[in-house]
């Protein structure tokens, strides 16, 4: 039989899917949480077993070919019956033994999530925890995570939602920069500090002119989308930055600056897919998750 007309490895179809999806090998292979080497040979191995060309290499990452674009309607179709026996599957599991997988933000998988999990395990040793620790959007509906915390609420089909909240945003600086560069007293004498903002994301920008405040990508000096980096900038005095509260006022290195400024804060949601969402040790870990971020929240 030739090989080509047998039904290619599910492993190998969604290496193919996370290189379209993502636009380069390296940024599937983040997201599938394998090696750069080893996407490019189940690739490699897919092209193969197809007698395809699949992909063009571009300056900027990898251009589907046209074979691609067809085959890639089907492809999902596979993804789509792949989460749904894995759905049924969960569905069936009724022991508190097992993995529970969380996706959370950087900021709150790094600061916020680590004492939570010690209690979660500390009540319930069987559990095994994974922590997906990332603020790209989590796909619920393939078991990618069993439950995301977010900071917007999740619009999938068949996805439980609970709004916890709302997390409150200061402006913060390093005492050493006060010292150096003394205290801003009103929100129009930040113009005159080094400001610390995001690069490619636009979400300081859009919250910052919805109060009034045309800023631009330039007034920034300093700018870093990865939030765990961009408050080690602001504790190293590079700048005046904009945080999540409860991590600012509890760093001895930082002072909060009242400037009057209604900041809005940032919604939380916890999110699951309906089925997983019924599991025993899903709903232990949700239970938990829900009474362990109360502290942080200003609920409303």
């Amino acid at each position: 039989m030739d090989k080509r007309l047998e039904t290619p490895d599910w492993s190998l179809v969604q290496a193919f899917l996370a290189v379209v999806e993502s636009g380069s090998l390296s940024a599937a292979a983040r997201k599938l949480g394998q090696s750069q080497p080893t996407l490019g040979r189940q690739v490699a191995r897919l092209e193969d077993a197809l007698g395809l060309t699949l992909f063009h290499r571009q300056p900027r990452g990898l251009e589907p070919t046209d074979a691609a674009l067809l085959l890639l309607p089907a492809a999902r179709q596979m993804r789509d019956a792949s989460g749904a026996l894995a759905l049924a599957a969960a569905g069936q599991d009724d022991g508190m033994a097992g993995t529970v997988r969380i996706t959370a933000s950087e900021v709150v998988a790094h600061h916020v999530l680590p004492p939570l999990l010690a209690r979660m395990r500390a009540a319930e040793p069987r559990l095994s925890i994974e922590l997906a620790s990332s603020d790209a959007t989590g796909n619920l509906l393939f078991r990618e995570a069993d439950i995301a915390v977010r900071m917007y609420r999740p619009t999938q089909l068949d996805i439980v939602t609970r709004r916890l909240g709302e997390i409150e945003v200061g402006t913060f600086a390093a005492r050493s920069y006060l010292k150096r560069h003394g205290r801003p007293g009103s929100a129009l004498e930040l113009r005159d500090h080094t400001l610390i903002g995001f690069d490619r994301s636009d979400l300081m920008l859009r919250a910052m002119r919805g109060l009034g405040w045309h800023a631009t990508r330039e007034d920034f000096a300093l700018r870093c989308d990865n939030q765990v980096a961009y408050w080690e900038l602001v504790r190293a005095g590079c700048g005046i930055g904009f945080y999540q509260a409860h991590v600012g006022r509890a760093d001895p290195l930082v002072e909060e600056i009242e400037l009057g400024l209604p900041i809005p804060g940032l919604e939380v949601w916890l999110a699951a897919h309906e089925t997983v969402r019924r599991m025993p040790r899903v709903a232990l870990a949700w239970q938990m998750l829900e009474d362990g971020l109360a502290p942080v929240l200003h609920c409303g």
